[in-house]
């Protein structure tokens, strides 16, 4: 299934190792380990309180591991900040959404577009900042003269609000955007219109990982998917074998 063939030698652009972390004495990411092809769309599953979102802030840089290691292109980017991160071209999407609710929906892209890595990556040189923010925002589906692309940000939407998240990740150019919750509260229409954005984004090459509880929207995409329980992986595989297996099945539907 998917776009990879995962006996390919594709270079992996995202290695973790025996991660933990601890708050208190509770263990919300026990020993998670698993490799991200470039160009792979991975979904990353569980029961509430399994530890995704956890994963996704030590990957981030919003936590620090108390063990463990994390590479990206070949770079230990283990407990590093957020911010250099993001420079490096690993950007997210967050569960709450809270915008520059004062400006309008462009101008919400201007922070990400006046960051050091796309300085970096057009030489310098910006060109007409507000047209950019427009284009990202028409690529996510936003009307690009309608009212809503002036609308303050905090007025938008939940459908809009969510698709203003994802426009900041391609604004950064970031190489591995990671979708925390992205289909969360979105109706069927606008998952079907948003479905098809993210399978171009992998297929111009993007690296996509999916935190998701809406399984039936995530298993048509996804290419792979990591089953977490009690911050530890139990599964890891195709989305049709992953939930045949008697563990996963057991993590979401409990034991008789």
């Amino acid at each position: 299934m998917g776009r990879m063939d995962q006996n390919n030698s594709a270079n992996f652009i995202l290695r973790i190792s025996n991660l933990s972390k601890s708050f208190g004495g509770v263990k919300a990411v026990v020993g998670v380990g698993f490799n991200l092809r470039e160009g792979e769309l991975l979904g990353i599953i569980g029961p509430n309180g399994s530890g995704k979102t956890t994963l996704v802030n030590l990957i981030t840089g919003f936590l620090k591991p108390d063990s463990g290691k994390i590479e990206y292109k070949g770079q230990d980017i283990t407990g590093l900040a957020p911010y250099r991160i993001a420079r490096l071209g690993i950007a997210r999407t967050f569960q709450m959404i809270r915008p520059f609710a004062e400006l309008p929906s462009f101008k919400n892209l201007i922070i990400p577009l006046y960051s050091p890595r796309v300085k970096g990556l057009s030489g310098g040189k910006y060109g007409d900042l507000d047209s950019v923010a427009k284009d990202y925002l028409e690529e996510v589906g936003f009307e690009r003269e309608s009212s809503v692309t002036y609308k303050q940000a905090g007025s938008l939407p939940h459908g809009y609000l969510k698709r203003l998240e994802l426009a900041k990740c391609l604004a950064l150019r970031a190489d591995l955007i990671i979708l925390d919750e992205l289909f969360s509260g979105l109706s069927i229409a606008e998952l079907a219109s948003i479905v098809p954005i993210i399978e171009k984004l992998v297929s111009e090459g993007k690296t996509v990982i999916m935190i998701e509880h809406r399984l039936r929207e995530l298993f048509r995409i996804a290419d792979r998917v990591v089953v977490l329980n009690y911050g530890s992986v139990i599964a890891d595989g195709i989305p049709s074998e992953v939930m045949e297996k008697n563990e996963v099945r057991k993590a979401y539907l409990g034991s008789e």
